[in-house]
């Protein structure tokens, strides 16, 4: 299975603008922010657009999606695709580099180090005559409750 996810291994020093898209000191993009902070699980950007409408927030979907991409570039927010190819979003947990287990299931991802995957990756790339690499590495299962249900 095949996920790619878009984190960016560091956080830009002034995220304030990027590509030309404003993702601090809005009213959009605080009312973004609050409800990221209320998500324990990776979302969509349908899903978090249906939340800020919801709360009442008059933001639209390609604005939420804008948003959403410059947050996963700056480290902000971690994206993922899920087995469907749908890009998943939720806030960051830690600024070092990382991956996720997800539950195909319920959707509960937890984030985890990888020092085998880091070796593997500098190796595949050495081999290759590739520097300067990135990686992304999703593993989906069945987290311990959906297992056993």
């Amino acid at each position: 299975m095949t996920s790619h996810a878009f984190r960016h291994p560091t956080r830009q020093a002034d995220p304030a603008f990027r590509g030309g898209t404003r993702v601090r000191g809005t009213q959009q993009a605080a009312a973004l922010s609050r409800v990221l902070a209320d998500l324990s699980e990776f979302r969509s950007a349908k899903d978090i657009h249906g939340e800020l409408r919801r709360r009442g927030e008059g933001i639209g979907l390609t604005t939420v999606y804008r948003h959403l991409q410059v947050l996963s570039q700056d480290g902000v927010v971690d994206a993922l695709r899920d087995e469907s190819g749908e890009t998943l979003y939720r806030r960051c947990r830690t600024s070092t580099h990382h991956h996720h287990v997800t539950c195909r299931s319920c959707g509960h991802s937890v984030e985890v180090e990888g020092p085998a995957i880091e070796r593997w990756a500098e190796r595949v790339a050495a081999e290759a005559d590739f520097t300067a690499i990135n990686h992304t590495v999703e593993i989906f299962g069945l987290c311990r409750d959906c297992a056993s249900a």
